[in-house]
């Protein structure tokens, strides 16, 4: 971790929904502390509409965000890199820290639409609620 202000990169495959619901929960949290990047191995076309509502019903917003690529610039500039499922693989170098979030999958059990949305939202939450409490 650097002693500046630390660089969190959020991850998965398509970059349109989990990581960056988790990117606009930390940016939403942590204002200016952190700086946030959120990124896909395999970006899609748009962002998730469901997700981006899911936030909006608690006041969190993801401004002009659209999916994009991982880079290894991106990478390099972090401190701690959030892998979000198991679709995405991300290798990081020295001095970055990887974490993987296995996010409990509602749709498993059935449940569906925004339901769904709103469970797999909450648990991102809680997650990045315990990251910015270790990273600052």
């Amino acid at each position: 971790m650097t002693e500046t202000v630390p660089h969190i990169t959020f991850v998965c495959q398509k970059n349109g929904g989990k990581s960056q619901m988790a990117a606009a929960l930390l940016r939403d949290l942590a204002g200016d502390a952190v700086v946030v990047t959120s990124a896909g191995t395999a970006p899609g076309a748009s962002l998730n509409a469901q997700s981006v509502e899911s936030l909006a019903e608690i006041g969190v917003g993801v401004g002009d965000e659209h999916p994009k690529a991982l880079t290894a610039a991106m990478v390099e500039a972090s401190d701690v890199v959030v892998v979000l499922g198991s679709e995405a693989q991300v290798v990081v170098g020295p001095g970055t820290r990887l974490e993987t979030w296995i996010t409990d999958e509602p749709s498993e059990r059935g449940v569906t639409g925004m339901e769904r949305m709103r469970l797999v939202r909450d648990d991102i939450r809680a997650r990045v609620e315990d990251l910015h409490r270790r990273i600052r």
